[in-house]
């Protein structure tokens, strides 16, 4: 028998619940909603609903959903038991909404492509001939709920993400948390058809999807290499070439140029295009057609349509909210974003670890910063710079104001045969606090198992550069004593003035910081800037490379999902 709410059911309420009619003065159509206002609940109405003997059956039958079964519980539990994919006796429009979703997801990426086509299939049970069926009681309560425990699938990596390893196999230190997609599966039941503002992701998931389907449609266009004429090394403003034509058909397809304008002349309407094309590519903004951009420019869409995705995958990572108050390096960038109460305040150009000392992608808390330090030189470049240069020189340290140290006490150089060791010495070696010092005038410390911190640095010509990435796993920031003020500015005790004397007396002097700061080192190669601009950076240490032979099958072709 039919386990159906009666239909009677909402004639018995109507009556029961409407102890006066509607004033005669009023409409027919102000009757209906002042009666519709009555009755109007949040939640969808449904015929049909579950009870506990339902789930433990349907668990029993598939023991693969049971890893979800509290979740799929806690849903009906919110809906008092009704149905969310079938209305009667056949599927409703949330199921509609619901396969729409998974239709027009981002990518079909190979590890995505299974489980959307099994939700699809799952779908067309309520079909035939394209039309809807109507569904025998058992037949329509299995489907309910397989559709409820498939959405759990497909949120997990949906949201989650498709690589389901160790991502510090990948070298991603960050932690990955659960994300929670109860919201979005209760606006899906609910109709809501909008679901943007309910899927459980970093905002910059939905910016980068929104330049998925462009890049898709440009994938298999011919990209020939464009290159400067012969014997010139860059082209200006007001120069003539053919392949000033070509640039500008190309700036127009990416967006970055409209289509205004013809010909072989490098005009003044070219130039904010080029501009803008070298902002979102990491170059100097000087407007000059040289190597670096055409190098950037004649990458194939079909691979920048790749790093899209592969940093979309990095994003289902990520918690969907970041800290309010965030400092954040993004290292392809060679940026760090200073954040206060969600707000952008601060951004500064930094220095990263060359390819053989990567710089570590990892978050902690800010909680101590030091003025006028010392330098603890890692056994790394003991053994890659100091040693060699001892057994050449025994003063070499001296004149690098730095102190031979054995047992926490200061020993001489002199006097040791250095050529006994190579491959590290039973001495630490420390930099005097001074001009000269590695580390500048100021480190700002997170503690951590990889002895990574921020810091000055007396040699500022790097930061000049677009690529940056020289140091041996630390990070350099361009603007240090902007940092320390602002970190400090809450502590009445440290004024501008008295910072600058601190950084300056030869003698460490670590301060707790009064607010401690969330701190993240992330590996992002594309992403949207606050002006809607799609920018890439290229792949410093091959993370790209590596998670792209995780994620695609070789020789497959890029899809969307249709």
């Amino acid at each position: 028998m039919e386990r159906s709410i009666p239909v009677l059911f909402p004639v018995v309420i109507l009556c029961a619940c409407t102890p006066e009619t509607p004033p005669e003065d009023l409409t027919l159509a102000q009757q209906s909603l002042a009666i519709a206002e009555v009755f109007e609940t949040p939640a969808p109405y449904s015929v049909r609903a579950l009870d506990s003997l339902d789930l433990a059956a349907f668990f029993s039958q598939h023991p693969e959903y049971l890893v979800d079964s509290a979740a799929i519980a806690a849903f009906y539990g919110r809906r008092a038991m009704q149905f969310a994919w079938i209305v009667s006796d056949s599927l409703s429009a949330s199921a509609d909404a619901f396969i729409a979703l998974v239709s027009t997801a981002d990518t079909t990426l190979p590890k995505a492509t299974e489980l959307n086509q099994r939700l699809v299939e799952l779908y067309q049970q309520g079909f035939a001939e394209g039309r809807r069926i109507v569904l025998c009681d058992s037949c329509a309560t299995d489907l309910e709920l397989r559709l409820t425990a498939q959405f759990f699938r497909f949120a997990d990596k949906k949201y989650g993400g498709y690589l389901k390893r160790d991502l510090r196999e990948l070298d991603w230190f960050i932690p990955q948390g659960r994300k929670d997609a109860s919201r979005l599966l209760d606006s899906l039941a609910k109709g809501i058809t909008d679901l943007s503002a309910y899927e459980p992701v970093h905002p910059q998931y939905g910016q980068l999807k929104r330049y998925v389907q462009g890049y898709h449609e440009l994938a298999d266009t011919f990209w020939p290499a464009l290159v400067l004429p012969n014997g010139t090394r860059k082209l200006e403003p007001g120069d003539s070439s053919e392949v000033i034509a070509m640039l500008r058909e190309r700036l127009v397809l990416i967006g970055d140029l409209d289509s205004s304008g013809t010909g072989t002349v490098y005009d003044s309407s070219m130039v904010p295009a080029i501009q803008r094309f070298q902002v979102r590519h990491g170059l100097h903004p000087d407007g000059v057609i040289g190597p670096g951009l055409l190098k950037a420019i004649n990458i194939p869409m079909a691979d920048r349509l790749r790093t899209i995705l592969i940093n979309m995958e990095r994003l289902r990572w990520v918690d969907a909210e970041q800290p309010a108050d965030l400092i954040l390096v993004n290292i392809p960038e060679f940026r760090l974003h200073v954040y206060d109460r969600d707000s952008l305040v601060k951004s500064m150009d930094v220095v990263v670890g060359k390819a053989a000392s990567r710089t570590v992608i990892f978050s902690n808390v800010m909680d101590r910063l030091a003025l006028s330090p010392t330098w603890t030189v890692p056994p790394g470049i003991i053994r890659a710079e100091i040693l060699p240069n001892l057994k050449k020189n025994t003063n070499y340290l001296a004149s690098r104001q730095m102190e031979l140290l054995s047992g926490g006490k200061v020993v001489s150089p002199h006097g040791i045969d250095w050529s006994r060791y190579s491959s590290g010495i039973p001495y630490t070696v420390r930099q005097k606090p001074g001009p000269s010092n590695a580390l500048g005038l100021v480190k700002f410390l997170f503690p951590n198992q990889y002895h990574i911190y921020f810091h000055d640095t007396p040699s500022k010509g790097h930061f000049a550069r677009e690529q940056r990435a020289f140091s041996y796993g630390c990070i350099r920031i361009s603007e240090p004593v902007w940092l320390a003020e602002y970190l400090l500015q809450e502590d009445p005790e440290w004024t501008p003035e008295r910072i600058r004397q601190a950084m300056r007396a030869g003698r460490e002097r670590t301060i707790m910081l009064e607010r401690k700061r969330p701190v993240s080192i992330v590996y992002f190669t594309a992403w949207v800037d606050g002006e809607g601009r799609l920018n890439f950076r290229e792949d410093v240490y091959g993370h790209d490379e590596r998670l792209f032979k995780e994620l695609f099958v070789e020789d497959a072709p890029l899809k969307i999902a249709s």
